[in-house]
């Protein structure tokens, strides 16, 4: 699972939102180049891209919506095993092995966390999913973002409601793919897990024992 965030968070694109591109979602409702635009960062578009490759905005921004959610979820799954809630019973019982014998952490410099401990069978059935999520659940041929599912199973029809909450989702999934990577990181180079940094005040910079 580290593995494929990591290939997420290298691949993942900034937002790109200047008003002078009059490009929008169709499917959204609201202009994809409003979105995003937060201050005090504003437009940000360091290389230069919607000058250089403006058709190639629409698929940046949709990997970067993609990226963003994945990773939201991801960081709830570091945060519930930091905390020693995992799945009862076995990843493969032919092999003994439990989900409770898996360090998903990075301590120690496992870059990988977790997914070299997993069964091949067990990989294959993640890259099996991963496969017939990006072909056919949600494409990855769909730009919009928009599965059909809503917001809790509802559409929002106010346009300015809706623009919110896409700015939201956007500016949440960034902070969650700098979130999850720097977590990663910090257990490889401290040695401790989130629970534990966080247990101690090293994740505050401070002594709690």
């Amino acid at each position: 699972m580290k593995l494929a965030i990591a290939s997420f968070l290298i691949g993942s694109a900034a937002a790109f939102a200047p008003a002078q591109v009059g490009r929008a979602s169709s499917n959204l409702a609201v202009n994809e180049l409003d979105l995003g635009v937060t201050e005090p960062l504003g437009v940000y578009d360091p290389l230069g891209w919607l000058e250089t490759e403006p058709e190639s905005f629409e698929r940046r921004r949709a990997v970067e919506r993609k990226h963003g959610r994945i990773c939201m979820i991801a960081l709830i799954g570091q945060v519930v095993h930091a905390n020693g809630i995992v799945f009862d019973g076995y990843i493969s019982k032919s092999m003994g092995l439990k989900f409770s014998d898996i360090d998903p952490s990075c301590v120690g410099g496992k870059v990988l966390g977790g997914l070299t401990a997993i069964p091949t069978a067990g990989l294959v059935q993640i890259l099996l999913l991963m496969g017939l999520i990006e072909l056919a659940w949600l494409p990855a041929s769909d730009y919009s973002g928009d599965y059909g599912v809503g917001w809790f199973g509802e559409d929002i029809e106010d346009p300015e409601i809706k623009a919110r909450k896409l700015n939201a989702e956007l500016n949440n999934g960034r902070a969650a793919m700098l979130a999850v990577f720097g977590n990663m990181v910090g257990e490889a180079s401290t040695g401790q897990t989130l629970a534990e940094s966080w247990g101690d005040g090293a994740i505050l910079g401070i002594s709690l024992s």
